[in-house]
Protein backbone atom coordinates (compact mmCIF):
# COMPACT_ATOMS: atom_id res chain seq x y z
CA UNK A 1 0.00 0.00 0.00
CA UNK A 2 2.16 2.85 -1.29
CA UNK A 3 1.29 6.09 0.49
CA UNK A 4 2.82 9.56 0.56
CA UNK A 5 4.46 10.95 3.65
CA UNK A 6 2.00 12.39 6.18
CA UNK A 7 -0.84 10.18 5.02
CA UNK A 8 -4.30 11.16 6.32
CA UNK A 9 -6.89 8.87 7.81
CA UNK A 10 -9.91 8.80 10.09
CA UNK A 11 -10.12 7.12 13.46
CA UNK A 12 -13.35 5.34 12.53
CA UNK A 13 -16.77 6.91 12.83
CA UNK A 14 -18.41 9.64 10.76
CA UNK A 15 -21.69 11.39 11.73
CA UNK A 16 -24.83 9.39 11.01
CA UNK A 17 -27.56 11.45 9.28
CA UNK A 18 -30.51 12.73 11.27
CA UNK A 19 -32.92 10.77 9.08
CA UNK A 20 -31.20 7.55 10.19
CA UNK A 21 -30.64 8.01 13.92
CA UNK A 22 -32.20 9.91 16.80
CA UNK A 23 -29.26 12.15 17.58
CA UNK A 24 -30.86 13.49 20.75
CA UNK A 25 -30.98 9.95 22.11
CA UNK A 26 -27.48 9.23 20.84
CA UNK A 27 -26.13 12.31 22.63
CA UNK A 28 -27.07 10.91 26.05
CA UNK A 29 -24.05 8.63 26.12
CA UNK A 30 -22.15 5.79 24.50
CA UNK A 31 -24.32 2.66 24.59
CA UNK A 32 -22.65 -0.54 25.80
CA UNK A 33 -25.66 -2.76 24.97
CA UNK A 34 -27.99 -2.62 21.97
CA UNK A 35 -30.04 0.57 21.59
CA UNK A 36 -32.54 -0.27 18.90
CA UNK A 37 -34.61 2.81 19.73
CA UNK A 38 -31.80 4.95 18.28
CA UNK A 39 -32.74 4.00 14.71
CA UNK A 40 -35.43 6.08 12.99
CA UNK A 41 -35.92 3.62 10.11
CA UNK A 42 -38.09 0.52 10.70
CA UNK A 43 -36.31 -2.82 10.82
CA UNK A 44 -37.39 -4.12 7.37
CA UNK A 45 -35.74 -1.10 5.71
CA UNK A 46 -32.92 -0.47 8.16
CA UNK A 47 -30.12 -2.35 6.39
CA UNK A 48 -30.90 -0.61 3.10
CA UNK A 49 -30.95 2.78 4.84
CA UNK A 50 -27.65 2.06 6.58
CA UNK A 51 -26.11 1.08 3.24
CA UNK A 52 -27.22 4.35 1.69
CA UNK A 53 -25.89 6.37 4.63
CA UNK A 54 -22.61 4.47 4.45
CA UNK A 55 -22.15 5.47 0.82
CA UNK A 56 -22.78 9.09 1.81
CA UNK A 57 -20.05 8.83 4.47
CA UNK A 58 -17.60 7.14 2.08
CA UNK A 59 -18.10 9.84 -0.56
CA UNK A 60 -17.69 12.60 2.04
CA UNK A 61 -14.32 11.22 3.14
CA UNK A 62 -13.23 10.82 -0.47
CA UNK A 63 -14.30 14.37 -1.39
CA UNK A 64 -12.49 15.73 1.67
CA UNK A 65 -9.29 14.15 0.33
CA UNK A 66 -8.69 11.58 3.08
CA UNK A 67 -6.16 8.94 2.01
CA UNK A 68 -7.28 5.97 4.14
CA UNK A 69 -11.02 5.93 4.77
CA UNK A 70 -13.49 3.85 6.77
CA UNK A 71 -17.16 2.99 6.37
CA UNK A 72 -17.95 5.63 8.99
CA UNK A 73 -19.21 2.94 11.38
CA UNK A 74 -22.66 3.99 10.20
CA UNK A 75 -24.29 0.66 11.16
CA UNK A 76 -23.09 0.82 14.76
CA UNK A 77 -24.80 2.27 17.79
CA UNK A 78 -21.36 2.63 19.38
CA UNK A 79 -17.79 1.63 18.64
CA UNK A 80 -17.97 -1.39 20.96
CA UNK A 81 -21.52 -2.67 21.46
CA UNK A 82 -22.02 -3.82 17.85
CA UNK A 83 -19.32 -6.48 18.22
CA UNK A 84 -19.47 -7.24 21.94
CA UNK A 85 -23.18 -8.09 21.92
CA UNK A 86 -22.84 -10.39 18.88
CA UNK A 87 -20.74 -12.96 20.74
CA UNK A 88 -21.86 -16.20 22.31
CA UNK A 89 -21.65 -16.10 26.09
CA UNK A 90 -23.33 -12.68 26.36
CA UNK A 91 -26.93 -12.48 27.66
CA UNK A 92 -28.48 -9.69 25.62
CA UNK A 93 -31.93 -10.09 27.12
CA UNK A 94 -30.72 -9.41 30.64
CA UNK A 95 -27.82 -6.94 30.54
CA UNK A 96 -25.59 -6.35 33.51
CA UNK A 97 -25.15 -3.12 35.44
CA UNK A 98 -21.89 -1.54 36.54
CA UNK A 99 -21.57 1.49 38.79
CA UNK A 100 -18.80 4.03 38.32
CA UNK A 101 -16.97 5.90 41.05
CA UNK A 102 -19.61 8.64 40.98
CA UNK A 103 -22.47 6.21 41.53
CA UNK A 104 -23.74 6.33 37.94
CA UNK A 105 -25.18 3.07 36.65
CA UNK A 106 -24.57 1.80 33.10
CA UNK A 107 -26.08 -1.20 31.36
CA UNK A 108 -23.33 -3.41 29.95
CA UNK A 109 -22.99 -6.84 28.32
CA UNK A 110 -23.49 -9.58 30.94
CA UNK A 111 -21.12 -12.48 30.44
CA UNK A 112 -22.79 -15.75 31.47
CA UNK A 113 -20.75 -18.30 29.50
CA UNK A 114 -17.56 -18.71 27.46
CA UNK A 115 -17.06 -15.89 24.99
CA UNK A 116 -17.04 -17.27 21.46
CA UNK A 117 -17.42 -15.74 18.00
CA UNK A 118 -20.04 -17.89 16.29
CA UNK A 119 -20.58 -15.80 13.15
CA UNK A 120 -19.04 -12.87 11.26
CA UNK A 121 -20.05 -9.50 12.68
CA UNK A 122 -18.44 -6.82 10.48
CA UNK A 123 -17.63 -8.92 7.42
CA UNK A 124 -20.50 -7.57 5.31
CA UNK A 125 -19.53 -4.03 6.38
CA UNK A 126 -15.98 -4.55 5.08
CA UNK A 127 -17.17 -6.16 1.87
CA UNK A 128 -19.55 -3.24 1.27
CA UNK A 129 -16.78 -0.70 1.91
CA UNK A 130 -14.40 -2.51 -0.43
CA UNK A 131 -16.99 -2.57 -3.22
CA UNK A 132 -17.67 1.15 -2.89
CA UNK A 133 -14.21 2.71 -2.81
CA UNK A 134 -10.90 2.22 -4.54
CA UNK A 135 -9.04 4.00 -1.73
CA UNK A 136 -7.16 2.18 1.02
CA UNK A 137 -9.74 1.12 3.58
CA UNK A 138 -9.61 0.82 7.36
CA UNK A 139 -12.02 -1.06 9.59
CA UNK A 140 -12.14 -0.92 13.38
CA UNK A 141 -12.88 -3.42 16.13
CA UNK A 142 -13.24 -2.89 19.89
CA UNK A 143 -10.16 -4.07 21.73
CA UNK A 144 -10.26 -7.00 24.17
CA UNK A 145 -9.14 -4.99 27.21
CA UNK A 146 -11.85 -2.39 26.70
CA UNK A 147 -14.57 -5.00 26.13
CA UNK A 148 -13.55 -6.82 29.30
CA UNK A 149 -13.70 -3.55 31.25
CA UNK A 150 -17.15 -2.76 29.86
CA UNK A 151 -18.71 -6.12 30.76
CA UNK A 152 -20.32 -7.62 33.84
CA UNK A 153 -18.37 -10.85 34.35
CA UNK A 154 -20.51 -13.59 35.87
CA UNK A 155 -18.66 -16.56 34.40
CA UNK A 156 -14.87 -16.24 34.26
CA UNK A 157 -12.66 -16.74 37.27
CA UNK A 158 -10.58 -13.66 36.38
CA UNK A 159 -10.96 -10.65 34.11
CA UNK A 160 -7.70 -11.67 32.45
CA UNK A 161 -9.30 -14.90 31.22
CA UNK A 162 -12.30 -12.94 29.94
CA UNK A 163 -10.04 -10.53 28.05
CA UNK A 164 -8.14 -13.36 26.38
CA UNK A 165 -11.35 -14.95 25.09
CA UNK A 166 -12.49 -11.55 23.80
CA UNK A 167 -9.09 -11.34 22.09
CA UNK A 168 -9.58 -14.72 20.40
CA UNK A 169 -12.97 -13.57 19.09
CA UNK A 170 -11.48 -10.32 17.78
CA UNK A 171 -8.65 -12.22 16.10
CA UNK A 172 -11.02 -14.56 14.26
CA UNK A 173 -13.02 -11.58 13.04
CA UNK A 174 -9.91 -9.63 12.03
CA UNK A 175 -8.63 -12.45 9.85
CA UNK A 176 -11.91 -12.50 7.91
CA UNK A 177 -11.81 -8.72 7.54
CA UNK A 178 -8.26 -8.93 6.21
CA UNK A 179 -9.34 -11.55 3.66
CA UNK A 180 -12.23 -9.28 2.63
CA UNK A 181 -9.84 -6.49 1.64
CA UNK A 182 -9.12 -4.43 4.75
CA UNK A 183 -5.91 -2.45 4.24
CA UNK A 184 -5.68 -1.42 7.92
CA UNK A 185 -7.30 -3.03 10.96
CA UNK A 186 -7.62 -0.88 14.07
CA UNK A 187 -8.39 -1.89 17.65
CA UNK A 188 -10.10 0.72 19.84
CA UNK A 189 -8.75 0.58 23.39
CA UNK A 190 -9.79 3.82 25.13
CA UNK A 191 -10.20 2.08 28.50
CA UNK A 192 -6.48 1.48 28.87
CA UNK A 193 -6.39 4.87 30.59
CA UNK A 194 -9.20 3.94 33.02
CA UNK A 195 -7.37 1.07 34.68
CA UNK A 196 -3.63 1.43 34.14
CA UNK A 197 -2.86 -1.17 36.83
CA UNK A 198 -5.05 -3.74 35.10
CA UNK A 199 -3.56 -2.71 31.77
CA UNK A 200 -0.07 -3.46 33.09
CA UNK A 201 -1.17 -6.98 34.03
CA UNK A 202 -2.88 -8.17 30.89
CA UNK A 203 -3.50 -5.52 28.19
CA UNK A 204 -0.43 -6.23 26.06
CA UNK A 205 -0.90 -10.05 25.95
CA UNK A 206 -4.60 -9.59 25.12
CA UNK A 207 -3.91 -7.05 22.36
CA UNK A 208 -1.19 -9.24 20.85
CA UNK A 209 -3.53 -12.23 20.89
CA UNK A 210 -6.16 -10.16 19.08
CA UNK A 211 -3.66 -9.17 16.37
CA UNK A 212 -1.88 -12.52 16.03
CA UNK A 213 -1.13 -13.62 12.49
CA UNK A 214 -2.40 -10.51 10.70
CA UNK A 215 -0.25 -9.29 7.84
CA UNK A 216 -1.92 -5.96 7.00
CA UNK A 217 -0.94 -2.87 9.02
CA UNK A 218 -2.60 -2.84 12.43
CA UNK A 219 -3.40 0.17 14.59
CA UNK A 220 -4.26 0.68 18.25
CA UNK A 221 -6.38 3.70 19.20
CA UNK A 222 -6.29 5.45 22.58
CA UNK A 223 -8.26 8.50 23.59
CA UNK A 224 -9.78 10.28 26.59
CA UNK A 225 -13.37 9.81 25.41
CA UNK A 226 -15.68 11.52 22.93
CA UNK A 227 -15.53 15.30 23.33
CA UNK A 228 -19.34 15.46 23.21
CA UNK A 229 -19.59 13.12 26.19
CA UNK A 230 -16.53 14.00 28.29
CA UNK A 231 -17.17 17.55 29.47
CA UNK A 232 -14.33 17.98 31.97
CA UNK A 233 -10.78 19.03 31.21
CA UNK A 234 -8.88 16.16 29.63
CA UNK A 235 -5.45 15.07 30.89
CA UNK A 236 -2.34 16.17 29.03
CA UNK A 237 -0.73 12.72 29.21
CA UNK A 238 -1.59 9.02 29.09
CA UNK A 239 -1.12 6.75 32.10
CA UNK A 240 -0.47 3.74 29.84
CA UNK A 241 1.41 4.59 26.67
CA UNK A 242 5.11 3.56 26.71
CA UNK A 243 4.03 -0.02 27.42
CA UNK A 244 2.37 -0.15 23.99
CA UNK A 245 5.82 -0.41 22.44
CA UNK A 246 5.55 -4.10 23.37
CA UNK A 247 2.40 -4.65 21.32
CA UNK A 248 2.54 -6.01 17.78
CA UNK A 249 0.40 -3.11 16.52
CA UNK A 250 2.37 -1.20 13.89
CA UNK A 251 0.55 2.08 14.49
CA UNK A 252 -0.47 3.84 17.72
CA UNK A 253 -3.35 6.32 17.39
CA UNK A 254 -3.57 9.03 20.04
CA UNK A 255 -5.79 11.97 20.85
CA UNK A 256 -3.51 15.00 21.00
CA UNK A 257 -5.21 18.17 19.73
CA UNK A 258 -7.95 18.77 22.32
CA UNK A 259 -5.94 17.74 25.41
CA UNK A 260 -2.85 19.51 24.05
CA UNK A 261 -0.84 16.39 24.71
CA UNK A 262 2.82 16.65 25.61
CA UNK A 263 4.23 15.04 22.47
CA UNK A 264 7.55 14.30 24.14
CA UNK A 265 6.03 10.95 25.17
CA UNK A 266 6.22 9.80 21.56
CA UNK A 267 9.95 9.24 21.93
CA UNK A 268 9.12 6.06 23.85
CA UNK A 269 7.27 4.68 20.83
CA UNK A 270 10.09 5.12 18.35
CA UNK A 271 9.44 1.74 16.77
CA UNK A 272 5.84 2.59 15.87
CA UNK A 273 4.11 4.77 13.35
CA UNK A 274 2.02 7.40 15.11
CA UNK A 275 -1.51 8.33 14.09
CA UNK A 276 -1.55 11.84 15.54
CA UNK A 277 -4.79 13.61 16.37
CA UNK A 278 -4.48 17.07 14.83
CA UNK A 279 -8.21 17.89 14.72
CA UNK A 280 -9.89 18.97 17.98
CA UNK A 281 -13.37 17.46 18.16
CA UNK A 282 -14.25 19.53 21.21
CA UNK A 283 -13.98 22.76 19.19
CA UNK A 284 -17.21 23.40 17.23
CA UNK A 285 -15.39 25.59 14.73
CA UNK A 286 -13.50 24.18 11.77
CA UNK A 287 -9.74 24.54 12.15
CA UNK A 288 -7.88 26.90 9.86
CA UNK A 289 -5.30 25.27 7.64
CA UNK A 290 -2.60 27.21 9.48
CA UNK A 291 -3.69 25.69 12.80
CA UNK A 292 -3.57 22.20 11.33
CA UNK A 293 -0.13 22.91 9.88
CA UNK A 294 1.11 24.03 13.32
CA UNK A 295 -0.12 20.80 14.91
CA UNK A 296 1.51 18.72 12.21
CA UNK A 297 4.77 20.61 12.67
CA UNK A 298 4.59 19.92 16.41
CA UNK A 299 4.30 16.22 15.63
CA UNK A 300 7.22 16.35 13.20
CA UNK A 301 9.42 17.66 16.02
CA UNK A 302 9.13 14.18 17.58
CA UNK A 303 8.27 11.78 14.74
CA UNK A 304 9.75 11.66 11.22
CA UNK A 305 7.33 12.28 8.36
CA UNK A 306 7.48 8.68 7.13
CA UNK A 307 6.18 7.47 10.51
CA UNK A 308 3.58 10.19 11.07
CA UNK A 309 -0.06 9.63 10.06
CA UNK A 310 -2.59 12.43 10.50
CA UNK A 311 -6.15 12.08 11.77
CA UNK A 312 -8.86 13.63 13.92
CA UNK A 313 -8.47 13.03 17.66
CA UNK A 314 -11.20 10.40 17.77
CA UNK A 315 -14.31 9.21 15.96
CA UNK A 316 -16.48 12.02 14.59
CA UNK A 317 -19.97 10.54 15.06
CA UNK A 318 -21.14 13.17 17.57
CA UNK A 319 -20.31 16.16 15.33
CA UNK A 320 -22.73 17.87 12.92
CA UNK A 321 -22.06 16.52 9.44
CA UNK A 322 -21.05 19.87 7.94
CA UNK A 323 -18.57 20.41 10.78
CA UNK A 324 -17.08 16.94 10.36
CA UNK A 325 -16.68 17.43 6.62
CA UNK A 326 -15.07 20.85 7.11
CA UNK A 327 -12.62 19.48 9.64
CA UNK A 328 -11.61 16.64 7.31
CA UNK A 329 -11.06 19.14 4.48
CA UNK A 330 -8.83 21.20 6.80
CA UNK A 331 -6.92 18.04 7.72
CA UNK A 332 -6.28 17.20 4.07
CA UNK A 333 -5.31 20.76 3.18
CA UNK A 334 -2.89 20.98 6.10
CA UNK A 335 -1.26 17.69 5.16
CA UNK A 336 -0.84 18.79 1.52
CA UNK A 337 0.70 22.07 2.60
CA UNK A 338 3.28 20.44 4.89
CA UNK A 339 4.11 17.81 2.27
CA UNK A 340 4.80 20.62 -0.20
CA UNK A 341 6.99 22.40 2.34
CA UNK A 342 8.97 19.24 3.03
CA UNK A 343 9.44 18.60 -0.70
Amino acid sequence: MAQPALVTTVVGSYPQPDWLVDRALLSKGVPRVRLQAMWRVPEPLLEQAQDDATIVAIRAMERAGIDIISDGEIRRESYSNHFATALDGVDNRNPGVITDRNGNETHVPRVVGPIRRIRPVELRDMQFLRRNTDRPAKITLPGPFTMAQQARNEYYRTVEELAMDFAAAVNAEAHELQAAGADVIQLDEPWLRNDPEGAKRYAVPAINRALAGLTVPTALHLCFGYAAVVKHQKPTGYSFLPQLADTTARQISIEAAQPRLDLGVLAELSGKSIILGVIDLGDPTVETVDRVIARIRAGLAHVPAERLILAPDCGMKYLPRDTAFGKLCALSAGARAVRAQLA
